[in-house]
């Protein structure tokens, strides 16, 4: 083990494309190896804590193996694991992710505002130019309109509202895989519990910023796809069917792009952390997920809670304060959108979402590394490579 923060490649296939002298421990056992999920490498004889009186008795069989082969502290409860950082070195409950992710933003609140804060103001002012200069204006809608009119101006109200929302959505999305991979970096050092300032963040990550734009706009690409595959059908058709085809395709669509993007949601930790290629990355988080999907989706869903709890707190007094500045009323804003309104609005509302982004974005991509540590401690024992890289006393120390 060298002095990198442990996030070598496991080798575990020539497929998975490592690059030329990346370090590599020990063969992941997920199923297909020794002894299910054991691994073949232990923490020396003197980390075993022997259960108390009250456990089981002699002759009695060992414990099964559901921290993933790691021992048991007394009365084979919850095992006590070292902490050199912000995570126990072993399998992690919902409640150590989201609390690791909220350490790591609060020891190394310097370099996460720096990168957060420089990603949200271009992201936001991005939005800000796309919404002013890109977008159509929505289309008029008569209240009086009935039968087939009524129809058609449901329609276009729909695919001008998919229209205006998907720009934004998606930029977003880039947003969040692009910091998700660079604040992945310090999530390797919060673990090990060692300093991390912008300067070696931005050293580490510069060299895979390529692959990561190439990551970034495969999965922006794919995410388009699969969208306008499921409907542009339902707007070919038009009308009555085709409105009702149209949101059974964005449904489908939908529950597809979730999954995908579940699926592949550890790609952007596994390449900036073991140099993986853009490929390779995609496989290696399938391969970590598989088995592990409903418990994924659980975790992110409840960031995607907290995100939006942290979106409506800050986003409501921001876009209050934006209409009574613009001078404009809300009606105009719920007839007309956000097109009504001036410079001021977009302004005032995309500071409040630089609010946002800067709070939401370190959390959320602190939760996807720490998944992604989690995943590997489970498969392949990565907890007794990062005691190692940590210097814990007891371990053995390899190069």
């Amino acid at each position: 083990m060298n002095d990198t923060p442990g996030w070598a490649s496991p080798g575990s296939a020539p497929s998975d494309g490592q690059e030329a002298g990346i370090p590599r421990p020990s063969e992941p056992v997920d199923g297909s190896g020794p002894a299910g999920n054991w691994s073949p490498t232990q923490p020396p004889a003197g980390q075993w804590s022997p259960p108390s009186s009250s456990g089981p008795g002699p002759g009695a069989p060992p414990p099964a193996p559901g921290w993933g082969g790691r021992p048991q502290g007394p009365g084979w409860g919850r095992p006590d694991a070292a902490r050199p950082g912000v995570i126990p070195l072993r399998p992690l409950g919902v409640g150590e992710i989201l609390d690791g992710a909220v350490s790591t933003m609060r020891a190394h609140w310097r370099t996460v505002l720096g990168i957060t804060l420089t990603v949200s103001v271009i992201v936001q002012t991005a939005i800000i130019l796309v919404d002013r200069y890109l977008l159509p204006d929505p289309p008029s809608i008569d209240a009086n309109a009935t039968g087939s009119e009524a129809l058609r101006q449901a329609a276009d109200s729909l695919q001008s509202s998919l229209l205006n929302t998907a720009p934004p959505l998606l930029i977003t999305m880039l947003a969040t895989i692009f910091t998700t991979a660079v604040l992945a970096v310090v999530i390797s050092r919060s673990v090990l519990g060692r300093p991390v300032t912008l300067s070696d963040t931005w050293a580490e990550a510069r060299p895979r910023l390529l692959p990561l734009l190439g990551l970034t706009l495969l999965l922006g690409v794919m995410a388009v796809g699969i969208m306008a595959v499921g409907l542009l059908p339902g707007f070919l058709l038009g009308d009555t069917a085709g409105v009702g085809l149209a949101f059974l395709g964005l449904l489908a669509a939908c529950v597809v792009l979730v999954w995908l993007m579940v699926r592949f949601c550890l790609a952007s930790p596994a390449l900036m952390l073991e140099r993986q290629s853009i490929t390779a990355s995609m496989r290696r988080s399938a391969k970590l997920i598989r088995g592990a999907w409903w418990r994924t989706f659980g975790i992110l869903a409840l960031t995607w809670l907290l995100t939006l709890i942290v979106t409506l707190v800050i986003g409501i007094p921001f876009g209050i304060i934006a209409v009574v500045a613009d001078g404009g009323g809300l009606d105009a804003f719920l007839t007309e959108g956000a097109n009504s309104f001036g410079w001021s609005f977009l302004i005032i509302s995309g500071i409040g979402d630089v609010v946002i982004a800067t709070i939401t974005y370190p959390l959320f991509a602190g939760v996807m590394a720490l998944l992604y540590v989690d995943q590997r401690i489970r498969r392949e024992a990565l907890d007794l490579e990062l005691a190692r890289a940590a210097g814990l006393p007891g371990y053995d120390n390899r190069s």
